[in-house]
Order: C-alpha cells, then structure tokens, then sequence
C-alpha cells in the first residue's frame, strides 16, 4: 500500500473513531440523563397524585375520574390504583408514541425507567397504593434528532476535514513525487535537481538528492573536460584554436567519401604572406596575435554550420570549408570584408587567396593541388588578389531557383527513398539503420550532395525531415527493422516540425518504437532550447534520440543528460586510423566511459577498416557503423541511381 492510501486510510480511521466516540458517548450521557430525569418525574407525580387523593373522598367516581382526568392529559404510559390487598381499583394505559422512529434505534437506546410509587391515604388508613408511569416517547424523538444533528455536523467537519487533508496530502504528495522523478531520473542516468520543499524531513530528503546528483555531475563533467582538453591537444592548433591539419585533411576527406556529407560548397585556402618577414619587423606577439584573430574570424565565418570547418595547414595557410556556400564570389568578398581590416592593422599584411568548389566525386589530392596553383597565382597578382577556380562545376540540373523549388517539391510529394547501412554490436546484432534521404529529380534518385544545398536555400528542411521520418515509420511497419534518420539543425528550428512529428508519430505508435532520430552536434552547441523542446515533445512516444558527429564538447555532455539522449555517434575524427593512435584510443575510451556512466550508447561511425573495428571493440563501444561493416544477414539492397 503507498504511503499516500495509508495517510488516507489514517485520516479516514480518526475521523471514523471520533464520530463513533462522540455518537456514543453522546447518547450515552443524553440516555441516563433523561432516565434519572424521568425517573424523579415519575416519583413526584406520583406523591403529589397521591397527595390529592388522600384529600378527598374516597368516592369510587371521583376517584375515578380524577386519574381519568390525569391521564388524559397525555403525559402518562400508565397510572394504576390497587388497594391494599392488591385488587385494582383503577387502571389506564396508553401505547408508546415511536412509530415514526426507526425500530433499531428504539431498541438500541430502549429507555428503562421505573415507574414511581405512593401510598394514598384515607385518614388513618391506607386507601391504595398508586404507580404511574411517564410517557417518555419524547425522549425517542429529543435523542434521535440529537443523533441526527450531531451526524450532519460530522459529516460536515468530516468534509471539512477531508478537503483539509487532501490539501495537505497533496503538500506531501508534490514533493514526494517529485523525488521519486527524481530517483527514477538518476537511474536512467539524468542527474536533476529539485527546488526544495518546506516540510523539513522532504526537505532533508529532497536536499540530500540534489546533493548526490550534482557531485555525479560535477563528476562527469570534469571527466569531460579532461577529455575536451585531451582532444584540443590531439586536433586544435595550440595558438590559434582552430582545428590542425590532420583533422580538418580527415574531415574533407570524410566530406569526400560519406553518403551523408557529400562535399558539395566551396574550399578556401588564406595564406598569411611573408610571415617570416613580418615575424622580424613586428615581432613574434604581434604576429602571433594576428593569427589568434585570424583564426577568430574564420571559426565566426563557419556559423556554427554542419559540416563546416576551418583549419591551420601550416605556419601560414589557413582553410576554410563552407559545404553550403554557392556563391564563389559572394565568400571571396565576405572573406576580404572579414579578414582585410586585420591585415592592415598588422602593417598591410599580405593575404592572398584561392578558392575550389566542392564536389561529390572529387579527390582531395587534386582538390589541394589545385588550391596550391590557384594560391601561387594569386601570390602573382598581388597581396590582397584573389583566385577561383570553379572549372570543374557540374552542370546544374535547373536553370532558375523556381525550377528547383517545384522540382523539389513535387519529389518530395511523391516521397523520399531511403539507402541502408547498418549499424552492428560488436557481437554482430544489428542496432539499427543508417538510412541516408534520397529524392527523384529528372527520373532519377539523387543522393543529397546534389539537392541539399537547394533545400537550404529554398527553407525546405521541415518538410524534408518530415518526409524522411514518414517513409522510415512506413519501412518500419512493412518490415520491423529500426532505422536510423538525420534531422537537420534548420529543421527542428520550425515551429510547427514538432507538432507534426507528434501527431506522425502517434500514428504510428508501434513503429515509433523502433526510430532513431539522429541530431547534428552542432544543434546542441547553437540550438539548444530547440533541441530540448524536441526531446521532451518526442521522448514519450518511445523513439530513440541522438546525437551524430559526436567529439566537440564532451564537457558538456553530463549536461545535456536531462535530453534523454539515447545514443551518440563518435565523430570519424576519432575513430580514423585509431589503431595506430594512442591518444585517439584514450579519447575514445573516456568518452564511452562517460556514455555508460550517463546511460548512453555509443557508437564509432566511418569504420573503415578492420583494425579501427577491432581496436573500438577491445575498448567497449556499443555499436560500429562505416565503410567495413557489412551485415548480410540484415542489409537491405540499395538499388538508387546517383
């Protein structure tokens, strides 16, 4: 039984035993009361009756008549005159007056009263002896009505008392509950806290609670940030915190291969001329500072955009990856208006510039040759000169952007196809798929390399979004298998995505079950209350939420907790060449300790060979996905046409 029925129950047994008590006790006392008092009535009646009589005649009739007279006053259940041998003389007897009272309460209350006695006299001699008995039906009717009173005032004070109790109860019981969310959220590993209430003991309860759950986080949290700072070291340039060239050559390269970040956009390089010249006349600080700014700048370029980086190659170039950028003259001039004034605060600082676009079936070898030729001839035509080289643009498929908007809207009225690639344990079982979008244009399905950078352009995200969770609820139903699914940061910014997305899912109650909706990084780090509002709204209806791409900002992940996040998808930063790195393994290793901490599945995408596969399943992640994990047994076919 709660505790909350047992409050009940005990309000419930006092205000039963002080009704009885008081009914009882009540009637009681009233009882012996009204017999004592009808008791002397009787008494005195019967001498001042017998009194009178000594004083008159013994005259038969008039004797008779006066008791007739006496009793007819209705006052009397019973007068009788016997004389002294015990003859009766005369007699009269009424009924008792309960017929409109309950039987059981006459009963249970029957008054026993004993008649009173006298001795009439007739000079020196005794005439008779008299008994007379009071009528005392009134009583009945005088102690039923206090027991019908004193009822209705506890019922009364009982509903008073009751609605007393269920506002205190409900005190008790919102605290109580509070902490029990609370108990049950610190198991599913969500560290929360609770305002503190004012009854002391929950209030003791209640503090001790917050207390366990803030150093678990705390905990945590420095747990992340050691292995932030471990990953500055492994992949930020120490001077101007933008990422080094290791990771931003593994992130285009990643660009290049993966069906989900098709490269597409445009690649920049900034070199910083006559650095060493510059290093002698201004000195090291100033020069120094020149970069940190420079670096500054860039980082604000990206936007804190999917996909895009920027990065120092070496002690001079700089890079810049923009994937949605698809204007090569509008970026040379943003860049020009952001990173000229810094130039020429620092003496007129050369910057020359190159620029590639980005596409699909590019190779990075080629993409940083080019880079190198177009830097050289910008160097050749001046400080400041830019070069773009766009020579290798596909040809558009629409000419105008209202020929894209219906092309794409009519695909995305006829509905989206989804690829598979799956996502394993280590034991082989399948978790989920990884189901990329595609849409048909001109007769042919297209991957997203091609369509994306019109869907942001024309705002299409929500309903791109909300066509790829239709088909994957629609696969779900047909087949059972759980899929995976991308939803984009612009995406989950529209207002009306959420309500949408609740009433699909809703529909399709027993498939929801099975969906794994993932979230880019970076929608956590510049969406955040978004991306809460989500999870709360999608949490209830079962479906798995997460986040892709997962390395920067590990020290926050004990704070994103209370998301409800189920997975997270180590980003392929992390996970390349990881056999042959000890500082990756350590990474690695303290993230997906810090995910089983918190709950967490986590999962190393772009496997790509068996090596990183078997160094991630010696360390204990959750779950693998890439270009080396093949499931045969669950692998759907991908017949698309790119």
């Amino acid at each position: 039984m709660s505790l909350i029925k047992q409050l009940w129950l005990i309000v419930g047994l006092v205000l039963l035993l002080a009704f009885g008590g008081s009914l009882i006790i009540g009637l009681t006392a009233t009882r012996h009361y009204i017999e004592q008092e009808v008791r002397i009535k009787n008494a005195d009646n019967a001498n001042a009756l017998a009194l009178s009589m000594s004083q008159l005649d013994k005259d038969p009739v008039i004797i008779e008549l006066l008791l007739a007279a006496q009793f007819d006053t209705g006052h009397y259940r019973h007068i009788s005159l016997e004389g002294p041998g015990g003859e009766p003389i005369v007699h009269r007897e009424a009924d008792e007056h309960v017929d409109d009272l309950p039987r059981w309460f006459v009963e249970l209350v029957r008054f026993e009263v004993p008649p009173g006695r006298a001795v009439v006299q007739d000079g020196w001699r005794q005439y008779g002896t008299l008994t007379l008995a009071s009528q005392h039906s009134y009583a009945y009717h005088t102690l039923w009505r206090s027991s019908l009173r004193l009822t209705a005032w506890f019922l009364l004070a009982g509903l008073f008392s009751a609605l007393l109790a269920w506002w205190i109860v409900r005190g008790i019981q919102r605290p109580l509950r509070a902490t029990v969310d609370q108990a049950q959220e610190i198991g599913e590993r969500r560290f929360t806290t609770r305002p503190e209430p004012r009854t002391r003991e929950l209030r003791d309860v209640t503090s001790a609670m917050n207390r366990l759950s803030l150093q678990v986080r705390e905990m945590l949290t420095e747990e992340g940030e050691k292995l932030d700072r471990l990953r500055h070291r492994l992949q930020l340039d120490p001077l101007t915190q933008v990422v080094n060239r290791e990771h931003f050559m593994q992130h285009l390269q990643v660009s290049l291969e993966s069906e989900r970040r098709r490269a597409h956009g445009y690649l920049a390089l900034i070199r910083v001329g006559e650095l060493a010249t510059f290093n002698e006349q201004l000195g090291h600080a100033r020069v120094d500072t020149l970069l940190k700014e420079l670096g500054q700048t860039l980082r604000h370029l990206t936007g804190g955009e999917e996909g895009a980086l920027c990065g120092r190659l070496n002690g001079s170039d700089f890079a810049l990856m923009l994937p949605w950028e698809d204007d090569a003259h509008a970026m040379a001039k943003r860049l020009a208006d952001s990173l000229h004034p810094l130039a020429d605060a620092a003496e007129g600082i050369p910057l020359p510039m190159a620029i590639v676009r980005l596409t699909p079936d590019s190779q990075r070898a080629e993409l940083l040759s080019r880079l190198d030729a177009g830097i050289a001839e910008a160097e050749a035509r001046g400080p400041r000169a830019h070069v773009i080289d766009t020579c290798d643009a596909p040809p558009p498929l629409f000419t105008s952007h209202e020929q894209w908007r219906q092309a794409l809207s009519a695909a995305l009225d006829d509905g989206v196809y989804l690829a598979h690639y799956p996502v394993l344990t280590p034991e082989g079982e399948l978790l989920h798929h990884e189901c990329p979008s595609r849409l048909r244009l001109l007769g042919h399905w297209r991957g997203p390399s091609l369509f994306m950078p019109w869907v942001r352009r024309l705002a299409l995200h929500a309903r791109l979004d909300l066509a790829v969770v239709t088909q994957a609820l629609r696969e779900i139903d047909r087949d059972g298998l759980p899929r995976g699914i991308h939803l984009s940061m612009e995406g989950i910014s529209d207002s009306h995505l959420i309500g949408q997305l609740q009433r699909l899912l809703f529909t399709h109650a027993e498939a929801s079950r099975a969906l794994w909706l993932e979230l880019p990084q970076v929608a956590v780090e510049h969406r955040l209350e978004r991306v809460r509002d989500l999870c709360q709204a999608l949490r209830p209806h079962g479906c798995r939420i997460g986040l892709e791409h997962a390395g920067a900002g590990l020290a926050r992940l004990a704070d994103l907790q209370d998301l409800g996040l189920g997975y997270i998808k180590l980003d392929v930063s992390l996970v390349g060449t990881i056999d042959g790195s000890q500082e990756r393994q350590t990474i690695v290793r303290g993230m997906v300790t810090l995910c089983r901490s918190l709950g967490i599945l986590a999962i190393a995408e772009g496997v790509a060979t068996h090596a990183e596969r078997d160094t991630l399943v010696e360390i204990g992640v959750h779950g693998l996905t890439g270009p080396s994990i093949r499931d045969p047994r669950h692998e759907l076919e991908d017949d698309s046409d790119d």
